[in-house]
């Protein structure tokens, strides 16, 4: 069976990775593709790299031309899904790669975001506890942010195990700028960026920290304290993220936790654990949905640190909407999605 898909925000960079993406995906056919001020071009105008769609026209953003698809993907900016998604029928797979629908506590996405909160939806990173069972049974769907995911993965083996209980957790994630979008912005451009690393969001208002918490209470942590600053630094793509958390038991070794996460990952496709010694890189995940991590101890102040390597574009967004997809329409999990990635 083929199923039909429209995406909308088809110009951006995570719209662009969902249609590369989806080229290579046999058992969709790809549909409307919408805009906002771009509406009336050409796609190739736009994504020059996906040449099998370079004359499709882009239409304006609206449900009219959303729908009638089987699965529609909003590629938005924050804010502008909720009043499209609400005009689609409930039988329409629903997609949202924005943050309109991913944080539970109304009053965490007003502190974070400053709007009213448009509601709750099933969460799309299928690695967590039961979340397979929940994506097999909707048709609304919210993507995770890129920093949570990598943060969220590279704990969670951790967190369900016991190692650690979610408290004094101190993620440093270090991102490409295609993670600010394809808006153009000074700071972005390349004579700012090159040889230049920099802060951003720091003393817990970037606006993904209550989604790291949130996730670290879905996996079994009672009170999660998270302290979160991200880095800007000059690639086009990619998060590596280094987690640190204060062990349970302060004789846990190195090895007990490689066993911990050696388990919880092996019959994960997309999970990596990378040999003993060998850390992470961005290079390495480039344009796949694999997650390379690797976990130690240090005794001399009893803290598990695990580091881990995400594409941004691809499993940090495009491809993990892809993957919950794919268990939501009752697919191969892993079908149009690629687990190596691209060098040099």
């Amino acid at each position: 069976m083929t199923f039909s898909v429209a995406v909308a925000g088809c110009t951006g960079y995570a719209g662009g990775e969902l249609l590369r993406l989806l080229l290579g995906h046999h058992g969709v056919q790809i549909g409307n593709l919408t805009a906002g001020g771009s509406a009336g071009t050409l796609l190739g105008q736009h994504q020059p790299h996906l040449s099998p769609l370079a004359d499709r026209e882009v239409l304006p953003t609206s449900a009219e031309n959303l729908a009638g698809h089987d699965v529609v993907f909003l590629a938005l900016p924050h804010g502008a899904s909720a009043e499209i998604a609400a005009q689609l029928s409930e039988e329409t797979l629903v997609i949202d790669c924005g943050a309109d629908y991913r944080l539970e506590d109304p009053e965490a996405w007003e502190q974070f975001y400053g709007t009213d909160h448009a509601g709750t939806w099933p969460y799309g990173l299928p690695e967590l506890p039961e979340n397979r069972h929940t994506l097999g049974r909707t048709t609304r769907i919210a993507v995770p942010g890129c920093y949570p995911t990598s943060a969220s993965l590279a704990l969670m083996p951790a967190v369900t195990a016991g190692l650690i209980d979610g408290t004094d957790v101190v993620v440093v994630a270090a991102s490409g700028t295609s993670g600010a979008g394809k808006s153009s912005k000074p700071h972005l451009i390349g004579a700012e960026t090159a040889g230049n690393v920099s802060a951003y969001g720091v003393g817990g208002v970037h606006r993904h920290t209550p989604e790291i918490a949130q996730n670290l209470q879905r996996m079994g942590a009672t009170n999660p304290t998270v302290s979160f600053t991200p880095l800007l630094v000059p690639m086009s793509r990619g998060i590596l993220a280094t987690c640190t958390a204060p062990l349970k038991d302060p004789t846990t070794t190195a090895a007990q936790a490689r066993a911990a996460y050696a388990e919880a990952f092996a019959d994960e496709t997309y999970l990596n654990l990378l040999p003993e010694g060998v850390w992470p890189q961005t290079k390495a995940v480039q344009a796949s949905n694999r997650v390379d991590v690797q976990v130690t101890v240090d005794p001399a102040v009893n803290r598990l640190i695990a580091v881990a390597a995400i594409d941004n574009l691809t499993k940090g967004t495009a491809g993990g909407a892809i993957q919950s997809m794919n268990i939501a329409l009752g697919m191969a999990e892993q079908t149009g999605l690629p687990l190596y990635g691209v060098a040099p």
